[in-house]
């Protein structure tokens, strides 16, 4: 699996934001993420196309409100992004085209 720096810093913001609440709860969330990456190496086409937010062959997962942008021809994965998935579109499709 690949991370641009940028994810890295999704799943950061991610769980300070849900930290300041629920420190077991942004755990969680993250460890959920985290295992639907390792379900993306073994199962790199399971997710779904967004066609909507992208013109490039991405496809996303669902890991409850977030979505995890990833690139299943790149060997290995390419994940792209973690947004959460309750944006606007148009933000979430300005975020992966400045991902490319």
């Amino acid at each position: 699996m690949l991370f641009i720096r940028k994810t890295i810093e999704d799943l950061d913001e991610i769980h300070d934001y849900i930290n300041r609440f629920n420190f077991r709860a942004a755990n969680d969330v993250l460890n959920e993420i985290i295992s639907a990456f390792d379900s993306l190496v073994i199962f790199p086409y399971h997710g779904h196309r967004l066609p909507n937010l992208t013109s490039r062959p991405l496809r996303f997962k669902v890991v409850r409100n977030y979505l995890i942008a990833y690139a299943p021809d790149q060997i290995p994965v390419w994940i792209v992004a973690v947004v959460d998935g309750r944006r606007n579109p148009r933000v979430i499709a300005a975020i992966l085209r400045g991902r490319e």
